[in-house]
């Protein structure tokens, strides 16, 4: 009877961590205190576009590359954003200086270097740009 209980239990345990993951996924959030960008980040900045999304992705992610199907025809359609995904696969040390724990992980960017929101996990392309309209021009395609 007491291992139905561990069992009942653990099985609780899984469902409310998976639905507290589910609802923070593609959450848009707060930026982070500023700091020093890494190099590899400073390097992909676009000065010709009000905002540079900085798509952080791991070579075996899944979901990366839904972020990336979402942010690559958001980038396309809406003047002065821009999309890069940049691999950290090898270069760990750039997503511990930028406090990334969980990949993919989204942050916008000013072409000086200054966080305005961050986004762990796929973005929700309308909730994202809604976000980023104070910063943005859009045209409609």
């Amino acid at each position: 009877m007491t291992g139905l209980w561990v069992l009942v239990a653990t099985l609780v345990a899984a469902a409310a961590v998976g639905l507290l993951l589910r609802a923070r996924n593609g959450r848009v959030r707060d930026a982070k205190p500023a700091r020093a960008l890494p190099g590899p980040v400073a390097d992909v900045l676009d000065p010709a576009s009000a905002v540079t999304l900085v798509q952080i992705s791991t070579t075996f992610c899944a979901p990366c590359r839904h972020a990336k199907a979402v942010l690559e025809p958001l980038a396309a359609r809406t003047d002065g954003l821009h999309h890069v995904e940049l691999d950290v696969t090898n270069q760990p040390e750039v997503a511990q200086s930028l406090s990334v724990l969980r990949t993919p992980t989204t942050i916008a960017l000013t072409p000086d270097g200054r966080e305005l929101l961050r986004v762990g996990g796929v973005p929700k392309g309308p909730e994202l740009l809604d976000a980023l309209r104070p910063h943005l021009t859009t045209r409609t395609s």
